[in-house]
Order: structure tokens, then C-alpha cells, then sequence
């Protein structure tokens, strides 16, 4: 996930100033992505003895899943890249704000809509990441 992170903003720092879109990079991103699938589960094809037959609601998660990450790509790319009125971002304030983002909203999302508990200690941590990205972008 790091080399995700990173060599993302490497791509991104090679968009020409006259670009005003960074969508063809996301797509060779998606489009390596699913080569990497497509070898893994020919790998494990191979191997014998994998049962890929998922239920409905499996593959409707996984689309909606896919529709985020989707997003988020196309994000990074106008957050590294500088496309239109944005200038480039660092990686060093991007990068922990996404993924600690990430941990805040998936911590809220368990405790309000999957109904999963937290202690205190859990919130203080939350607290602790809100408090460590506001610092990141005060530097």
C-alpha cells in the first residue's frame, strides 16, 4: 500500500503543465491492478482446489468497493498532479492525511453503522490522528 501511495505521486509529478485530466493514468493503474488479479487467480487455478463462486451481495459490495477506490485514484492523481487551479501536493502531507482519513472514517463507520464497540482508549486514538493530520498541515 505504500508503494501504491508513493508511486502514485511519482506519476503524478510526470503530468505535463497543459494536462487537464490525469484519467489515462488511473486507468494503467486499473488496468496493472487487474493483470495482477488475473495472475493470481490464474496461480491459484493452477494449484487446483479454489471454490471462486461468491454470492450476489459479495460482488455488489465489491463493486461499490471498486467505485471508492475508483474514486479515490482519480484524487490522487489531481492531489499530486496540480490539474486545473490545484497546485501539487506533497506526498508528506497527502499521503498521512488520506490513510489516517481512512482509519478515522473506517473507526466512526464501525462504531455508527456496523454497530461495533469502542473504548475510550479507541477514541483517544482517533482524537490523537485528527490532532497528528491538523499538525501535519500546519507545517
Amino acid at each position: 500500500y505504500a508503494g501504491y501511495n508513493l508511486l502514485i505521486k511519482v506519476s503524478a509529478s510526470h503530468v505535463p503543465a497543459a494536462a487537464t485530466s490525469t484519467i489515462a493514468a488511473t486507468i494503467c493503474l486499473q488496468i496493472a491492478a487487474l493483470a495482477t488479479s488475473i495472475l493470481f487467480v490464474s496461480v491459484a487455478m493452477m494449484r487446483g482446489g479454489q471454490v471462486l463462486q461468491l454470492t450476489p451481495a459479495a460482488y455488489v459490495w465489491a463493486g461499490a468497493a471498486g467505485l471508492c477506490i475508483g474514486g479515490a485514484e482519480i484524487a490522487y492523481f489531481y492531489l499530486f498532479g496540480g490539474i486545473g487551479a490545484l497546485k501539487p501536493m506533497a506526498a508528506n502531507v497527502v499521503i498521512p492525511t488520506v490513510v489516517s482519513g481512512t482509519i478515522v472514517i473506517a473507526a466512526v463507520a464501525a462504531y455508527v453503522i456496523f454497530g461495533e464497540r469502542l473504548v475510550p482508549i479507541q477514541f483517544a486514538g482517533v482524537g490523537c490522528i485528527i490532532l497528528g493530520v491538523l499538525l501535519l498541515h500546519f507545517g
